[in-house]
């Protein structure tokens, strides 16, 4: 047996979003946060990639590809960075790259998907007797 539940276009938006704004908010705040959000993230990444309105699914890739890619470069530069420029200043520049990387294309992302006209979704979902 299957029943009718619905997607507010609220949540779907959100859901879109969601990657976005916990990626800035974890860049921001650098240490420990950045760490967290790198396993974090794999989650909310998995919970959104298969969303029944697709848009949320490409929000999210665009928002991991992003991440992971520039978090994955500062993994292998970082330590290059480090040993030329010392330990604060390499730490910062990692920061500054991260950080320059990430939240401008994001912003950029949470206001495109904000002016996105959202419609409620209605989806069939089995239920277990």
């Amino acid at each position: 047996m299957k029943v009718k539940r619905a997607i507010p276009a609220e949540r779907s938006r959100f859901a879109a979003q969601i990657f976005n704004i916990a990626s800035i908010i974890a860049v921001t705040v650098p240490l420990p946060l950045l760490m967290i959000w790198v396993g974090a993230s794999m989650f909310v990444y998995a919970a959104n990639a298969h969303h029944p309105d697709e848009r949320v699914a490409q929000y999210t890739r665009r928002a991991g590809y992003r991440f992971y890619g520039v978090t994955g470069a500062m993994v292998i530069l970082g330590q290059p960075l480090i040993s030329w420029l010392g330990a604060f200043k390499g730490a910062f520049a990692i920061w500054a790259i991260i950080a320059l990387g990430v939240i401008p294309a994001a912003i950029w992302e949470i206001f495109k998907a904000r002016r996105e006209v959202w419609r409620d979704l209605v989806i069939e979902v089995p239920v277990n007797e």
